[in-house]
C-alpha cells in the first residue's frame, strides 16, 4: 500500500464543513421505505435517452426491463416496483429539465421479475460476455457522471489499457454512500473489480481511497491479497475523485487537453460501480436501486438503499423531514451538486447524496471585483486560469475563453471557493460554455 498521495491544485472544503461527513459516515446502510409511485426518467445516464417498451396500462415486475438502450452510448431501465404504468409523460427531474418519464404505481408486492438472468461463474464468462450483462443490467457510473460502464470496458482496440483504477476517493464534503459501500460490501466490490479486469483484459488494478476511510481501507485490504489489487491511500483533498486528478495521483500519468483517460492507458470506474457489477454477475440483478446519502439538515441523517423513481420528498420525509429552515435541497454535494426547484423530482442512477441546507448554511455572498491575487490559478486542477474565463464571460468575449480552453473546466467549483473576492466564477464559466455550444450547433444547422 502506497503512501499517501495527491495531484497539483485543489481544495480543502473539510477544514470548513468539518461536520460534513460526521453527520452520516458511522451510518449504515438501511432500506428507504418504497413510494406508492415511482417517476423513472428515460434519459438517466449520458448518451441517447433509452426508448420505452411498455405503454401506460401494462403490468411490470420490479426488475423488469421497461426501457431499451437507444444506442451504443445508452442503457437500459427497468422497474424499481412491481405494478402498473400509469403513464408516460414529462416530468422534473434532477438536472432542473423536464424529461420524459415511466411512471408506475406500486401494488407494494415486490415480485420479482421472471426475466432476470441466471447468476453465473465469473471463471465461465469471457470478457465480451461479461460486457454484455453489464450493458444489460443497465450499470452506469455511479459517482455521478452517469457513463455507461459498458461503453467505458469497450476502448477501442488501438487504445492499449494496461491498468483499471477504481475511484473510492469520495471527496465532496458531506458524502457517506460510497464509503459505507466499501465498508459494508468490500468482497463484492473485489469481485466487481475482478470481473471489470478480465472484460479489460488487464493485469492490474488500483482503488484509489482518500486516508479519511481508514475502515474502509482495512476492510478492502483484506480481499485484495494476491489479486494483483492494490489499495492506493490518496490525501483529502478536493477534487481526488476527478478521473483526470485521480490517475496523476494514483499512477502519475497526465491526461492531455481533449483526451480520455483510455490515452494513457486506463479505465477509471467508481467503486459502486463494482458492487452494481458484481450483482449483475453474480445474482442477475440489474440496476433499479442504489445507495445515496441523504444529509444535512434533515433529522436522520443516513445511507440509504434508495429505488430509482423515488421523489425526494418521499426521502426525506423517510428521514424524518427537515431540520431547522432549510432553504436549499441540492442532488450530490455542495461542491459540484445541483440546487433543487421541485422535490419530486425523482432519484436517479447518477444520484450520490441528497443534501439539504439552512438559510445560513445556503447564505449567497457578495460578489466583488477581482484582486488579481491568482489564487483561483493555484488551486484549479486543470491548470486553467479561471479569472481570466470569468472576464471573457463577462464581457461576452466567449471565443476568448474557448482560447483559454474553457471547455478542459470540469466545474469543480475550486476557484470560487477559494476566491477572496467570492467570484462566481464557475456560473460564468458555465455560462461561455453554454453560449459557445449554442453558437456550434447553430453553425451546424
Amino acid at each position: 500500500m502506497a503512501a499517501k498521495r495527491s495531484f497539483k491544485g485543489g481544495v480543502h472544503p473539510l477544514k470548513r464543513m468539518h461536520h460534513g461527513k460526521i453527520l452520516s459516515e458511522n451510518s449504515a446502510i438501511s432500506a428507504c421505505s418504497v413510494p406508492d409511485e415511482v417517476i423513472l426518467p428515460i434519459s438517466q445516464h449520458i448518451g441517447a435517452p433509452a426508448v420505452p417498451i411498455v405503454a401506460a396500462g401494462d403490468r411490470v415486475d420490479m426488475g423488469q426491463k421497461i426501457a431499451e438502450a437507444g444506442g451504443f452510448v445508452s442503457v437500459p431501465i427497468f422497474a424499481s416496483v412491481s405494478g402498473t404504468v400509469k403513464s408516460i409523460e414529462a416530468c422534473s427531474t434532477l438536472s432542473g429539465r423536464p424529461c420524459d418519464s415511466i411512471i408506475i404505481e406500486n401494488d407494494h408486492e415486490d415480485r420479482l421479475s421472471g426475466d432476470i438472468v441466471k447468476p453465473v461463474r465469473l471463471a465461465e464468462l469471457s470478457g465480451q460476455q461479461i460486457i454484455d450483462i453489464i450493458k444489460e443490467a443497465g450499470i452506469v457510473g455511479l459517482g455521478g457522471a452517469a457513463f455507461p460502464t459498458h461503453v467505458k470496458l469497450s476502448p477501442p482496440p488501438e487504445k492499449k489499457i494496461d491498468t483499471l483504477i477504481v475511484n473510492g476517493a469520495e471527496c465532496e464534503p458531506y458524502l457517506t454512500a460510497d464509503h459505507r459501500v466499501m465498508l459494508e460490501y468490500p468482497e463484492e466490490i473485489v469481485r466487481g473489480i475482478k470481473a471489470m479486469m478480465k472484460a479489460l483484459n488487464v493485469k492490474k488494478a488500483i482503488i484509489g481511497i482518500e486516508a479519511n476511510k481508514r475502515d474502509a481501507i482495512d476492510a478492502i485490504l483484506k480481499y485484495t491479497h494476491n489479486e494483483n489489487i492494490d489499495v492506493t491511500v490518496l490525501r483529502v483533498k478536493y477534487p481526488q475523485g476527478a478521473e483526470k486528478q485521480l490517475i496523476d495521483s494514483v499512477i502519475d500519468r497526465q491526461v492531455p487537453s481533449g483526451k480520455l483517460p483510455m490515452d494513457v492507458g486506463c479505465v477509471v470506474v467508481n467503486a459502486g460501480t463494482a458492487y452494481q457489477v458484481s450483482l449483475a454477475i453474480e445474482q442477475g440483478l440489474p440496476l433499479y436501486e442504489r445507495v445515496v446519502t441523504v444529509t444535512g439538515a434533515v433529522n436522520q441523517p443516513s445511507n440509504l438503499m434508495i429505488r430509482l423513481g423515488t421523489p425526494l420528498s418521499h426521502v426525506i420525509s423517510h428521514v424524518g423531514g427537515f431540520s431547522g429552515d432549510v432553504a436549499k435541497v441540492i442532488s450530490g454535494g455542495p461542491m459540484m451538486g445541483v440546487s433543487q426547484q421541485d422535490l419530486e423530482a425523482p432519484i436517479e442512477k447518477g444520484s450520490s447524496g441528497v443534501l439539504a441546507l439552512t438559510h445560513k448554511m445556503a447564505k449567497a455572498t457578495r460578489e466583488s471585483d477581482c484582486i488579481r491575487c491568482c489564487k483561483c490559478i493555484e488551486v484549479c486542477p486543470m491548470g486553467l486560469l479561471p479569472f481570466l474565463i470569468d472576464a471573457h464571460s463577462n464581457s461576452n468575449d466567449f471565443e476568448a475563453a474557448d482560447k483559454d480552453s474553457v471547455f478542459d473546466c470540469m466545474e469543480c467549483g475550486a476557484c470560487s471557493y477559494i476566491c477572496p473576492a467570492n467570484r462566481y466564477l464557475v456560473q460564468s464559466i458555465r455560462l461561455a460554455k453554454a453560449e459557445l455550444t449554442a453558437q456550434r450547433k447553430k453553425e451546424k444547422q
